[in-house]
């Protein structure tokens, strides 16, 4: 999310050097500026006030070479995010896929929030969605009205909202009760050892990392994941993924538990399996798949479930975004090795 207005003479802006690359983001920052701490730059992140290359990123997010910082100071004296306020309409596009009386099924775009929260009070898909004069339902809390599932910030797909009450618990109990399908897309490192596989393995609150997630044998909660292997390329594979849960962070944790990252992962990103590490062809490939994937690469391309009112099935479908599109057509034609 950034900021609107001209730039003020206190505002501070750098590109990140090579010899910077790998720095975390709030040590840089507080590094290159004279005179905010480390502290300072932290609370002017969760204000949403410093961006790389227009975007809010974590203070642990590892720097690239090339990337612009943008250290908004101007933007500091922005009201907080209330916690107890309803969330404003506000003009900015979206992709609806489907309403009714009852629930609205959208494309999210990668880059959006779902909705308010410290560090995003507004530009989400629910002030999006208001801007659309589409009434959402009153269930879910005042800053998520209709909310019954979420996708990460910088994850693109389906996603079904709830417009009445009625609708709200519908949802909520048939994603309690696994009844909602949601397939999903990926790019990952590495090649799977075979063209099926299920990842059963809990997931809970990572214990030093608290905004993390991690595998957790015990206190998890249940998570599982099928995969099947859509094409594979030298040290990359193109998956799709399957689940019924819907732990936060479910498909990054588990494929960075596998050791095969998903592409553009600055979080799970973790280290790839041992003789999957690319050669020097696969390196280069990687540093063009950087440029054109600047978040981790995971859309939500299928969703389906019974109607929470009418019980009729529906399903859904959205096609790949252009990053991924983009991605794949340049493993294609550098690193394509074999047709699954």
């Amino acid at each position: 999310m950034g900021f609107s207005g001209r730039q003020r003479e206190d505002d501070y802006s750098f590109t990140v050097a090579e010899h910077e690359e790998g720095q975390r983001l709030d040590r840089l920052c507080a590094a290159r500026h004279a005179v905010l701490s480390r502290n300072q730059i932290q609370r002017l992140n969760r204000q949403g006030a410093i961006t790389i290359d227009g975007k809010v990123r974590p203070d642990s997010y590892l720097l690239r070479a090339g990337e612009r910082v943008d250290i908004r100071l101007s933007a500091a004296t922005l009201r907080e995010w209330d916690p107890d306020e309803s969330p404003a309409p506000e003009r900015i596009p979206v992709a609806v896929v489907y309403q009714d009386d009852h629930i609205v099924v959208v494309n999210k775009a990668a880059g959006m929030v779902v909705h308010p929260a410290h560090g995003n009070p507004r530009g989400t898909l629910v002030n999006a969605l208001l801007g659309c004069g589409i009434k959402l339902a009153d269930l879910g809390g005042p800053h998520r009205p209709g909310i019954v599932h979420r996708l990460d910030k910088d994850t693109s797909g389906l996603m079904v909202v709830a417009k009445t009450d009625e609708a709200y618990v519908g949802m909520v109990n048939k994603l309690k009760d696994k009844e909602v399908l949601k397939e999903y897309h990926a790019i990952v490192h590495g090649n799977l050892a075979r063209d099926q596989m299920t990842v059963d393995a809990p997931i809970g609150r990572h214990p030093v990392h608290r905004q993390k997630m991690t595998v957790r044998r015990s206190g998890g909660k249940e998570a599982v994941s099928q995969l099947f292997v859509v094409d594979s390329y030298n040290q990359f594979d193109y998956i799709r993924v399957a689940i019924y849960t819907g732990r936060t962070h479910q498909i990054r944790v588990h494929m960075s538990h596998v050791s095969h990252p998903l592409l553009g992962d600055q979080v799970y990103g973790g280290k790839v399996k041992k003789g999957h590490a690319p050669g020097p062809k696969g390196k280069a490939t990687g540093e063009r798949l950087s440029t054109t994937m600047t978040r981790h690469a995971l859309h939500a391309s299928r969703l389906s479930f019974t109607h929470p009112v009418s019980e009729e099935l529906l399903a859904f479908q959205a096609a790949l975004p252009q990053d991924m599109r983009s991605a794949l057509e340049t493993l294609y034609r550098e690193n394509r090795f074999k047709e699954v």
